[in-house]
């Protein structure tokens, strides 16, 4: 059916109170899965005509966020405020790969000297990033370029993926991860999001939103993984037009890898790219392609929001080994708390039947306050919320 699915139109909902949470690690474990993915019908109600992204005075916004919003870097050799010099974890080895006969790579680590003098503070951390820190980038894992700061696989290997994932805490079980998108567009239904939705929510940033460098890093300093969200051509485009520097499979692939790079560029620390509508585009894999394989030499993620059937996705994320995922069920087509939570229920069953399952819903005020109330009562039942990095179908690992 040639056709987008979305989320009913809204009006500009104010989409608000923080829970505290505890961060935790661990080593990755098989388990029954679950994600939870929120708010593309977002992007519809805060982008119809007559309304207006909202922008609170200048007191209120101060009160709502960090007064320092310059955008800090944290470079493997700057200094933190003790004075040690910061290092990668393979900065005293040469890194060497080299794929055998059968395809399979093979890695060799032999010693280096460091550059500089004396002890240095190493950062071991492969999976996430220490609570403290976590709205910082790491510079390794960025290149700059005329759309900002983009993201790169380090030179240890180390992929932005893996950086800024939300670690879990390996237990055997059922596993949710929870993604709001349209972050960004509404000041006060950002802010909401990120304080009420509890700190395992992934959230997914509208690369056409507003001061989405602060909000980043107070989502990114209240524990959430986050994604960047990109517009792609629906099938009814342009009658429907997902918004500006929207991918179209009539561009040349130069110019949509500049618009993919443009949304790239405007924050840090994601882990990967969530579609925003994309019918067409995601259905031709001419147009498809190069934006994939771009995605995955990043070492990012692409996550499908599951609403296009004819969707080619899989296939090529595979040939190009890009780490996906798809949704499977989207949570409120009815804008209701009870219709909500009947399909978070029906997305656990999902989840149990098939070992794992995603789902998406809209930063609606029922979606999140839905959200908050059944995974506060998941957790009595088991059930832990991860962010979707931990159940990306990922090429490069077994």
């Amino acid at each position: 059916m040639n056709t987008d699915l979305h989320a009913p139109l809204g009006q500009n909902r104010k989409p608000g109170g923080k829970r505290p949470g505890v961060l935790r690690t661990g080593r990755v474990v098989a388990g029954l899965c679950l994600v939870l993915i929120g708010g593309f019908s977002v992007y519809t109600a805060f982008r119809g005509d007559g309304l207006k992204r909202e922008t609170p005075p200048a007191k209120e916004q101060a009160s709502a966020v960090p007064t320092d919003t310059t955008q800090q870097v944290a470079t493997p050799d700057a200094a933190p405020p003790n004075g040690m010099p910061r290092s990668e974890p393979n900065s005293g080895a040469n890194v060497e790969r080299m794929t055998t006969g059968d395809g399979s790579v093979v890695t060799k680590y032999s010693p280096k000297t460091r550059d500089g003098n004396g002890p240095v503070l190493i950062d071991a951390m492969q999976v996430g990033q220490d609570p403290r820190m976590a709205a910082l980038p790491n510079d390794a894992l960025l290149e700059a370029s005329s759309f900002g700061r983009l993201p790169i696989v380090g030179p240890d290997g180390r992929r932005p993926m893996d950086q800024y994932a939300r670690p879990w805490s390996g237990a055997h079980g059922t596993r949710i991860a929870i993604v709001v998108s349209g972050l960004g567009l509404s000041q006060t239904g950002t802010q909401r999001a990120i304080q009420q939705l509890p700190e395992e929510v992934t959230l997914a940033f509208a690369a056409s939103g507003n001061s989405l460098q602060r909000w980043m890093q107070e989502a990114r300093r209240s524990g959430h993984e986050i994604l960047i969200q990109v517009p792609l051509e629906p099938f009814d485009y342009p009658a429907n037009d997902p918004g500006p520097d929207t991918l179209l499979t009539s561009k040349s692939v130069a110019k949509n890898i500049e618009s993919l790079h443009r949304a790239m560029g405007e924050i840090t620390n994601y882990t990967g790219v969530l579609n925003y509508q994309g019918g067409r585009f995601l259905s031709d894999a001419n147009a498809l392609e190069p934006v994939m394989r771009d995605i995955g030499k990043r070492g990012l993620l692409f996550l499908d929001d599951g609403t296009s059937a004819q969707s080619k996705t899989a296939a090529i994320a595979k040939g190009t080994e890009t780490p996906y995922a798809f949704a499977d069920v989207q949570l409120d087509g009815q804008v209701d708390f009870n219709a909500i939570t009947n399909k978070l229920d029906e997305l656990e069953r999902v989840a149990k039947r098939n070992g794992q399952a995603i789902g998406v819903a809209s930063a609606f005020d029922e979606s999140i306050d839905a959200i908050s109330k059944w995974t506060e009562e998941a957790a009595m039942r088991g059930i832990e919320v991860v962010g979707i990095a931990a159940l990306t179908n990922d090429p490069k690992k077994p």
